[in-house]
This record gives C-alpha cells, sequence and structure tokens, in this order.
C-alpha cells in the first residue's frame, strides 16, 4: 500500500517552489499541479481548466477539486501558499495521507526577490541571457509584515501537525537543488522513481548576495540590527509563538507608555504626542519587548478602536491604491464581479462582500487591515492585553486618562480627522452602508458598543 495518497507543497512566493515542482514532475509517478488553488488562476497563468473544473467551478467547492486531485492515478499534489484558498487548507493538514512538503526561505532573501520580480514581472527565469535586472528597496514595516504573514503560516501548519501527530519533510530553499536530498523526499514519499539529473528549465534568478540587490543597504541593515536575529530564519519548529505585528508598537522610553496599534492606526497623531513625553521606541520583537516592559515598571498598554464603519472605509481606500493590493483587486473584479472605478457603489458592495468573506466563505484569505477588532484584540492579549481601549472619537480624553494613570503630565493631543484619505466616508454614505457594516461587524458592535456611525 502507497504511504501516501497525495501531497502539498506549503511554502510562499519565492522560496524556490517552481523549482521544487520542476524536481517532482520529473519523478515518474508523481504530478504536481501548480497553484491549483491562488485566487487568481487556477493552476498556472493562461490555463482556464484543472482536471475538467473551471475557475468558477472550483471556486463554488474548492475541495471538488481537492478530491479530484488525490484521485488522479500516481501520486499527485499541489503547491499552496498563506494567501490561497483558506477553505481547502483544513481538508489537507487533516488528512494524515496527505504528505506534507514545508519549503522555507530566508525570510529576507524571499522578501528582496518578491520586491525585484514585481519590479521586473518576471517570475521564472530558463535562460540567465533574459535575465532583467533590477535593484530592490528595502521597507522596514513592508518586510516586517512580510515577516509577520510567514511566521503566522508557519505556526498554523506547526500547530495542524502536532495536534494531530503528523510530521512533515522540511526542505529550505538551498536544498532544492541539492540531488540527494531531492532523492530522499523521494523515498519519503514512497515513490520508486529516483532523479539522475537536475531539471535544466529553470534557474535562480537573483544569485547575488542580498547587499547587491537592495538600492539601500544601509537602511536595511539598521532596521535589521531592532529585529531578533535568533529567531529571524528559523524552521517553524523553532519559531515563537508571535501574536500581532510587534515591530509596529510604539512605546515610550522611560515613561512606560506602550501603544498597540490596530490597523489601520492614528500613528503620527500618537507618536507626535508621545514625543512631548520623550523619546519614542519601536522596531520591537518580542524579545526587545518584554526587556521594554522589565525595565518599566506600572507601564500602561493602550490599542486605539474605530468605527467599523470608518475603519472598513480607511481599509477600502488602501486596498484601491496599494500596489500589495493588486492581485486582490483583480480577483475582486474578475471572481467576485465588482465594480472598483465607481467609489460609493463599489464600497458598499465590498461591505456586503465582507459578511461572508469574513466567514471564511470566499477563496480570499481575511487581512489584518480589515479583519474585525474583536479578534485583532483577542490576537493582542496573546502578548499581553492592552490597559486601555480607547477610542477615536474621544482619544484626547482617553490619552489624558492613560497618561494620568502613568503618572505622567498630559501633554496636549492634535487629533485628526478620522474621515480622511482620497475619498472621505460622509461624501459617499448612505443609509445601506449602516446596515452593511452591522452585518459584516455584528461582534465589533456588540463587544464595544458601537452606534451608527452617522447617528
Amino acid at each position: 500500500m502507497a504511504r501516501f495518497d497525495s501531497f502539498v507543497i506549503l511554502a510562499a512566493m519565492r522560496t524556490g517552489s517552481n523549482l521544487l515542482e520542476a524536481a517532482l514532475n520529473a519523478l515518474a509517478g508523481v504530478t504536481c499541479h501548480g497553484e491549483a488553488f491562488n485566487p487568481a488562476l487556477i493552476g498556472y497563468p493562461k490555463r482556464d481548466t484543472l482536471l475538467g473544473m473551471s475557475l468558477a467551478e472550483r471556486d463554488a467547492d474548492p475541495l471538488v477539486l481537492w478530491q479530484r486531485i488525490g484521485a488522479e492515478p500516481g501520486l499527485n499534489g499541489c503547491r499552496y501558499f498563506s494567501d490561497h484558498d483558506p477553505r481547502v487548507l483544513g481538508a489537507m493538514l487533516d488528512d494524515p495521507r496527505c504528505a506534507k512538503i514545508v519549503l522555507n526561505r530566508n525570510p529576507l532573501e524571499s522578501y528582496v526577490s518578491l520586491k525585484i520580480a514585481r519590479a521586473t514581472g518576471q517570475w521564472r527565469l530558463a535562460d540567465a541571457r533574459h535575465r532583467i535586472a533590477a535593484l530592490a528597496t528595502f521597507d522596514a514595516a513592508e518586510y516586517a509584515a512580510h515577516l509577520e504573514t510567514l511566521q503566522q503560516f508557519q505556526l498554523r501548519v506547526l500547530h495542524a501537525l502536532q495536534t494531530s501527530g503528523q510530521t512533515a519533510f522540511y526542505l529550505d530553499y538551498e536544498d532544492v537543488p541539492d540531488l540527494s536530498v531531492l532523492n530522499g523526499l523521494a523515498q519519503w514519499l514512497g515513490v520508486e522513481a529516483r532523479l539522475d539529473t537536475l531539471s535544466s528549465k529553470l534557474v535562480p534568478q537573483n544569485p547575488e548576495p542580498l547587499e547587491d540587490k537592495v538600492s539601500n543597504p544601509a537602511a536595511m541593515e539598521a532596521a535589521l540590527s531592532r529585529l531578533d536575529h535568533f529567531n529571524l530564519a528559523r524552521t517553524p519548529n523553532f519559531e515563537p509563538r508571535r501574536g500581532p505585528n510587534v515591530p509596529g508598537f510604539m512605546a515610550l522610553r522611560g515613561g512606560g507608555l506602550l501603544f498597540m496599534p490596530i490597523r489601520p492606526a492614528p500613528d503620527a497623531a500618537i507618536r507626535a504626542w508621545l514625543e512631548q513625553l520623550g523619546e519614542v521606541e519601536d522596531g520591537f520583537s518580542q524579545k526587545t519587548l518584554r526587556q521594554w516592559k522589565r525595565r518599566h515598571s506600572g507601564h500602561r498598554s493602550f490599542t486605539v478602536l474605530r468605527h467599523p464603519l470608518l475603519r472598513a472605509h480607511q481599509a477600502f481606500c488602501t486596498l484601491l491604491e496599494a500596489p500589495s493590493f493588486e492581485e486582490t483587486r483583480r480577483v475582486l473584479t474578475k471572481s467576485y464581479k465588482m465594480k472598483l472605478d465607481d467609489h460609493g457603489p463599489a464600497f458598499l458592495a465590498w461591505l456586503r462582500w465582507l459578511k461572508p468573506h469574513l466567514g471564511g466563505q470566499t477563496k480570499l484569505p481575511v487581512q489584518p487591515l480589515w479583519a474585525s477588532q474583536s479578534n485583532m484584540v483577542q490576537s493582542i492579549a496573546q502578548i499581553g492585553a492592552p490597559d486601555l481601549l480607547a477610542r477615536e472619537d474621544r482619544l484626547a480624553e482617553d490619552l489624558a486618562y492613560l497618561a494620568g494613570a502613568a503618572g505622567l503630565e498630559t501633554p496636549a493631543f492634535t487629533a485628526p480627522d478620522p474621515d480622511s484619505g482620497p475619498v472621505k466616508l460622509a461624501d459617499i454614505w448612505q443609509p445601506e452602508m449602516e446596515k452593511a457594516a452591522r452585518e459584516a461587524y455584528p461582534r465589533d458592535f456588540l463587544q464595544f458598543g458601537f452606534g451608527d456611525w452617522r447617528a
């Protein structure tokens, strides 16, 4: 009896998954069906179907496609990334007859490679003569978010394996060109075939040292010096149980105040307020955050809650503008038939889409930017519940109370306009938006006592 009925490569973009797939497909009796559950495509770019299923049919019930993959002759599988359809991941992880191949790469290397690929549009390379050269610009906040996404996905995989008594075959980016490691993987899979040579159809795109691949290496080194290097590139077995975006926290050096933001947050205004009291620290890891807490006995922490409708609108504005959401916009327009060019109707349609989306009924993963605030507060609580849930509409009063509780003077706070952005919510508001926001975020309205935004 075969050891496994199917397999999944649990990886991320720019980790060498294309090379690994090519190697597996070179083994007789093994077939990898690409990114079968990528929200923007089915298997591969410019493909309309996979195993007789169209993109729309897969989106209606992704488990049917997963069953078809497992039922194909031989050993079949696919690649799965953290931004693929979340509805199918549980079936993969829970099935002990599905082999889990976990592919990792130094997260800084994958981040820089991803930036270069987005800049050049070149995602695969078969001949070095056709390589398009470009430099990546390192962005500390963007990298922190990249690292957080990788770690949370790896921790979910690790937890599923631990609780079900399973194990996985772990590979690093540098292992993929190693013929002996690949044949070891074939043996672990229970496949009789072995590789004699490696595929020459794909080659590494950016073999240079990291400092030669970025336009601002000094800024990159300065940002990385604040991170806990001992946790940076470990496999999931050694990753700390990280909470939300710890590098985005702001703390007052010597004053004992800690801001734990829920995105999108009034960061600039709160930083300016903290700076009236002293020097501000940020870029924390869990290790340095614990050190800060030990140095500041009697510290006070806080986060800021925003009206769900206003927060959803600010998230929607970011969704429309940010380059990192280009793929999401394409899926919303193609798969969910949203017309994003008319702001008011588009926002209302997106609000209504949020209800099934936040309920796990769509193929796109929930982003922290528009996740419910109740869930985000729970995530923060994993590393320490905030002393104060401040409200954006009375932030001056709440911050004054917080400073007094910490034994500090109360500096003036200049509240920013909460309804800011290229399009104001007040200019497009409709009564239907209030109803849609309540249906999308029922727990936020219930737990935090929000009323209508425009009462």
